[in-house]
């Protein structure tokens, strides 16, 4: 796992720092190998970004949001709370690893700043374009049909490898990796600028380019650049991050995405989250419900 793709997955945001969690006292006594769990057995307590959509906001509209939701509920948990703290430096440290939460909903497989769950969605970088276009069919960056536009990148994310390699980089426009959320986005700003046609085509990552092709009242096609190549991976699994020490919380969570992983996709469906199974092919919606629908009520 890229240091690049971890920041661009934890908010487009800079360089976390290493987790130190606190020794305090414990709230419950788990009895899980003689460990101690730091877990409020009674409030599901979420790590999450202020102002970082699709991902979750002070609002709590976000797709984490819904699944963290859904999740309390299967657990009986009486409600949700929030610790607000910008993904950026420091994010892991002042939240999870300060004990002032226990989750993380949207961790990369692989990172080593938190302890990971099982993965509960797998989804890649993606190609957004006007649907009907002259680039309709358009399936990789290496596609003819590309030369001579001018598509919209994210500094130092893994397409951009393969823009370089295509000899598409001369024309294209770049945009920020390390933004404070809280006063840009680099992902609306894209697909603002191809709804202007400032830019032909947009590659984002895939949470970000669908949830933003769907909000837009253009007509727009995202398609995940499955088909790259050697090179950089364009395709990753996510997780939810707890503290290492937390290994019982981490197996509770692992039964849940186990026995509700239908359920949860179609909750990130409902945001334009393109998913996709092991083999790369895309996973669809089997009800087409809306998120609220999807997710229930705000607890």
């Amino acid at each position: 796992m890229t240091t690049a793709f971890s920041k661009f997955v934890l908010g487009l945001a800079g360089a976390l720092v290493l987790a130190m969690p606190i020794q305090a006292s414990a709230q419950v006594d788990r009895q899980f190998g003689g460990e101690i769990e730091l877990v409020d057995p009674d409030v599901l307590r979420v790590c999450a970004d202020p102002n970082n959509m699709p991902y979750s906001n002070q609002a709590e509209g976000g797709f984490e949001q819904a699944v963290a939701r859904f999740i309390a509920d299967k657990l009986g948990r009486k409600s949700v709370s929030y610790t607000y703290f910008p993904q950026a430096t420091g994010f892991v440290r002042m939240t999870l690893g300060s004990n002032l939460c226990d989750i993380i909903m949207s961790y990369p497989q692989g990172d080593e700043l938190v302890q990971n769950t099982n993965a509960y969605y797998r989804t890649a970088y993606a190609l957004v374009y006007p649907k009907g276009g002259d680039l309709a069919g358009v399936t990789t960056i290496e596609d003819p049909k590309l030369k001579g536009k001018r598509i919209g990148i994210v500094a130092g994310t893994p397409p951009a490898t393969y823009l370089a390699r295509a000899g598409l980089i001369k024309d294209a426009k770049p945009y920020q990796l390390m933004v404070d959320t809280r006063r840009e986005n680099s992902a609306k700003s894209m697909i603002e600028d191809l709804d202007k046609g400032t830019i032909d085509a947009a590659v984002l990552w895939g949470p970000l380019a669908g949830y933003y092709a769907k909000e837009s009242d253009k007509d727009y096609a995202v398609v995940p650049l499955t088909h790259e190549g050697k090179g950089p991976a364009t395709a990753f699994r996510i997780t939810m991050g707890v503290r290492p020490a937390d290994q019982e919380w981490k197996r509770t969570l692992n039964r849940v995405i186990q026995d509700n992983q239908d359920a949860i996709n179609e909750i990130l469906l409902s945001y334009g989250v393109p998913l996709l199974d092991e083999q790369d092919n895309p996973i669809s919606s089997k009800t087409g419900k809306t998120p609220q629908e999807a997710s229930g009520p705000k607890g």
